[in-house]
């Protein structure tokens, strides 16, 4: 009896609970939305503990724990597969800025010259990656006091009604102050809208412009995307011109570079590819059509997801769970390629 009554009592608290939450549907939404909110995060915390391999990127403020030394950064670039002509163009500018700043130590005048970008390049060809290096690296060398990177899209500059895309704007320079603001696929700023509908890409790119002369010893930022629709989205403007004076080119990936790179991605994994493996490789990226919206590394990313879930498919149906030893854990084999490029296709 006194059991039954406990439930009650707390049936009747939630019965309470829920009759405030309907008749407060604003909090309800609130509620839903912060526990939808605590779900999220405790998969993506498990998903990098566990299986870092397959964790997405953030699209938010990157910046290491500790800062880095300019050596240690410079480590990280040089280790990168490829990128050959982007290191080098990314040394000189570094070099030049370096000079500058002891000239302005020793009283010499200096060359003014913006420090933002462009990164002209097709999807998955290092552009977020470097530019991470090159937040890091200004902050190295005391250009930028934080150097971090806020990483953002069209969606975070422009709003949909008057007056809302310059406070979006606003908001993402403030918070990249100090680092770098990395506008992915900028272009999209200067698309034409819909017959008839506004656009407010247009004042994006005018905010954008205007904050960047007013924090220009304080912000650096990066524009990317892919090298034709770059072209049309710094003609949009004249002051972008003028504000974005050096375009770094990312070049696709070779059939050898993707290979390399998809045995880094097995390695950092704990993965082995095993014989046969790259021959395999070579003739799936050699076979790849290369359009502008091939994935390159994201590609390679892509296909070695795809064979880590075929290798399981296989083991499983062959091999008791109890009897697998490390190497047979560990092992990718050419079928497994083979499989994961046919779901790929």
């Amino acid at each position: 009896m006194r059991q039954q009554v406990s439930d009650n009592a707390s049936n009747s608290g939630d019965v309470d609970i829920v009759s405030r939450m309907v008749r407060r549907p604003e909090k309800m939404v609130r509620v839903l939305r912060d526990a939808g909110a605590q779900v999220r995060k405790s998969a993506e915390r498990r998903i990098e503990h566990h299986l870092p391999h397959l964790a997405r990127p953030q699209l938010a403020s990157t910046q290491p724990e500790t800062p880095r030394s300019l050596a240690e950064i410079q480590a990280e670039l040089d280790a990168l597969i490829g990128l050959d002509a982007v290191k080098e163009q990314i040394n000189a500018q570094l070099a030049f800025l370096q000079i500058q700043g002891r000239r302005a130590e020793h009283g010499l005048g200096s060359v003014s010259r913006a420090q933002h970008l462009v990164f002209l390049g097709n999807p998955g060809t290092g552009k977020t990656t470097v530019a991470r290096l090159v937040a890091e690296m200004y902050r190295a060398i005391g250009l930028l006091e934080r150097g971090s990177l806020i990483e953002v899209d069209r969606a975070a500059l422009v709003g949909q009604y008057v007056g809302h895309t310059a406070a979006r704007t606003n908001k993402a320079v403030k918070r990249a102050l100090g680092g770098v603001l990395f506008i992915d696929e900028a272009y999209s700023l200067a698309r034409s809208g819909l017959a008839g509908a506004t656009d407010f890409g247009s004042e994006a790119i005018e905010t954008l412009l205007k904050r960047m002369e007013d924090h220009r010893d304080n912000l650096v930022v990066i524009a990317a995307g892919y090298p034709r629709l770059m072209n049309q989205f710094l003609e949009s403007n004249p002051g972008l011109r003028s504000r974005f004076t050096r375009e770094i080119s990312f070049p696709d990936y070779s059939t050898d570079e993707l290979v390399a790179i998809t045995s880094k991605l097995a390695t950092d994994a704990d993965y082995r590819l095993g014989p046969g493996c790259a021959s395999e490789l070579a003739a799936i990226f050699a076979d790849a059509t290369r359009s502008e919206g091939f994935g390159n590394a994201r590609y390679a990313r892509n296909l070695f997801e795809q064979a880590t879930n075929q290798q399981a498919v296989r083991l499983a149906q062959v091999t008791p769970a109890g009897t697998m030893d490390r190497v047979t854990l560990s092992t990718i084999e050419p079928k497994d390629l083979r499989e994961a490029v046919s779901l790929l296709r």
